[in-house]
């Protein structure tokens, strides 16, 4: 900063002459400004939750996910799209991660395609797989720079793989996010369920009601059903209510 513009700033004000005095080559920013690089004087509870460390419930639905979560060790997270399933589940994980509750996330889903086929698609299994686990990609960078979720992938702190890729594994002192249950078979669900281990929590999410498989070939609506009788198992159904998209997705759902 030039000394002609700084003198203009103690005309007006900017500063106080008295912040200049002793060592002539350090200068103090003014801390009283009118204008904030952060909406509304710095409060975070105006701000968008991928910025915030820790993340708030919208809906009791919601928060009755996020308390099944903490209390839990099996939570199976059932509701319609729009509902914060996958989002809560995922900002959960990255929360245990950090906090050093857990040595691993490990997030899959059902390698189901949705009405098209992508097998002719350049590249190897990886690539073709990166399609289905774009999701999961995207939340996560939601809550973590993408700078930081490749690093603690390439550290194996964080590991995306579909549902083949589970069989014959105990996953240990991890927070398992298994997305798009309703896309498994019961056989799938039943060997993703017992890859359970020690120091672990494992939440399922899914919508029965948008299921890419023949209806009876579905086994999330039966294994929910199932374990609502476990009192160790948390069963959170969500609701209408509880969709946090745009308000045209809880009346589109209402009518399809």
């Amino acid at each position: 900063m030039t000394k002609r513009a700084m003198k203009r700033q103690l005309r007006e004000g900017a500063f106080d002459a008295g912040q200049f005095e002793g060592d002539a080559k350090i200068r103090r920013l003014p801390v009283d400004r009118a204008w904030s690089p952060l909406a509304h004087n710095n409060n975070t509870e105006d701000r968008d939750q991928g910025y915030v460390k820790t993340i708030k419930a919208k809906s009791p639905g919601q928060q009755q996910l996020m308390d099944a979560i903490d209390a839990k060790n099996l939570v199976m997270a059932l509701g319609p799209a729009g509902t914060g399933k996958t989002y809560l589940a995922i900002a959960k994980a990255v929360e245990a991660l950090e906090a050093g509750r857990v040595g691993r996330i490990v997030l899959s889903r059902p390698a189901v395609e949705a009405g098209e086929s992508i097998g002719y698609l350049p590249g190897d299994a990886e690539d073709k797989l990166a399609p289905y686990l774009r999701p999961l990609y995207d939340a996560l960078s939601d809550r973590l720079s993408m700078k930081r979720v490749r690093a603690l992938m390439a550290e194996g702190a964080i590991e995306i793989a579909p549902v083949g890729f589970m069989r014959g594994r105990t996953l240990n002192n991890a927070f398992v996010v298994i997305d798009e249950a309703q896309n498994c078979t019961y056989g799938q669900l039943k060997m993703l369920l017992t890859r359970l281990g020690w120091h672990s929590t494992m939440v399922v999410t899914g919508d029965p009601a948008q299921s890419d498989l023949l209806p009876e070939l579905s086994g999330l609506g039966p294994v929910a059903e199932k374990f609502e009788a476990l009192a160790n198992i948390a069963v959170v159904r969500l609701q209408d209510v509880d969709i946090v998209r745009h308000p045209l997705v809880a009346e589109m759902l209402g009518v399809l």
